[in-house]
């Protein structure tokens, strides 16, 4: 299995920052969600790695989710989603394509 590192937006912003934040978007509960199902996981627990960031500069689409080394984007994402981010992309090597907003770089860039 290809060893993982994944990164979760949990930036907070200022109550009323015209940006809003991932953190107020619920990236907190998928954080949560994305660390337990890859420490209860014998497949995944050692190939993974999930760390908090702060911001990745695509707010308007939080919570973020990140997935290195093919550098996939991920919007919008909510707890209920992150099953399927781990059983499709973690493990199967396939992308979550409604999910997506980029791959292979940040989205918005050249």
């Amino acid at each position: 299995m290809q060893f993982r590192h994944v990164f979760v937006c949990v930036q907070q912003r200022p109550p009323g920052h015209p940006m809003g934040s991932c953190s107020d978007r619920g990236s907190r509960d998928v954080l949560q969600r994305l660390m337990e199902k890859v420490q209860f996981d014998p497949e995944l627990f050692m190939s993974t790695m999930v760390t908090p960031t702060g911001c990745l500069n695509a707010c308007g689409a939080g919570p973020i989710v990140v997935v290195y080394p093919e550098g996939v984007w991920y919007g919008n994402v909510r707890p209920e989603d992150v099953d399927e981010i781990v059983e499709k992309h973690l493990k199967g090597n396939e992308p979550v394509e409604r999910l997506v907003l980029s791959k292979g770089k940040p989205p918005g860039m050249f």
